[in-house]
């Protein structure tokens, strides 16, 4: 049974950073692509950030590219998101989420779904 657990949401200031976590069991990242998505309320789900598996070519929404960086650790089967200088407009339920695919990371391609971390951003 494939789990994805996430960690490291919170409430920050306008600038802060967060490093979010995303643990896996039952999949390795070695053989599926990792990525992270979010929702903020009223919104629809959104593609922020994505990293091939064994942890290669990343790509990133165009509103979060500079600021965030996705990245992975083989030995403990985890991906982080590592935000900084966060803005009010970063605020939502941050998702972990693999997939098996490649291109454009559609929020119907994903094959699992962690829970869910919460982020907020005050200005």
């Amino acid at each position: 049974q494939v789990q994805l657990v996430e960690s490291g949401g919170g409430t920050v200031q306008a600038g802060g950073s967060l490093r979010l976590s995303c643990s896996a069991s039952g999949i390795t990242f070695s053989s599926a692509n990792g990525g992270w998505f979010r929702q903020a309320p009223g919104k629809e789900r959104e593609f922020v950030a994505g990293i091939s598996r064994n942890y290669g070519v990343t790509g990133y929404s165009d509103s979060v590219k500079g600021r965030f960086t996705i990245s992975g650790d083989s030995g403990k089967n985890t991906m982080y998101l590592q935000m900084n200088t966060l803005k009010p407009e970063d605020t939502a339920v941050y998702y972990c989420a693999v997939r098996y695919g490649y291109g454009k990371w559609n929020p119907q391609d994903v094959a699992y779904w962690g829970q869910g971390t919460q982020v907020t951003v005050s200005s």
